[in-house]
């Protein structure tokens, strides 16, 4: 079964925010030289491409393994939330 936030990254008309980023000068330029070799428009494209690339690796890491299935489990049994995200923070640091 699809998750409501994956039916909802499938939609097009998402909302948007700006951000604002402090990346160094020497790897915006290597972004620009490889953005038209991925086929992308611009070095902000592939900014967008590799954000999404490791978020979709993480939310499939734990969203469907067997980490995730244990904090279902937990939760249904009570364990507070805020437990849950310590643990998960101890498991996989930032």
């Amino acid at each position: 079964m699809i998750s409501d936030r994956i039916k909802t990254r499938l939609t097009q008309d998402r909302p948007m925010t700006s951000i604002t980023l402090r990346i160094p000068l020497d790897v915006v330029e290597s972004m620009k030289e490889i953005a038209p070799q991925r086929g992308y428009s611009g070095y902000q494209a592939l900014l967008k491409s590799y954000i999404s690339e490791g978020l979709r690796h993480d939310e499939a890491q734990f969203a469907f393994g067997p980490a995730a299935r244990l904090i279902e489990i937990l939760k249904k049994r009570g364990v507070p939330e805020s437990v849950l995200e310590e643990a998960v923070r101890e498991v996989h640091p930032a």
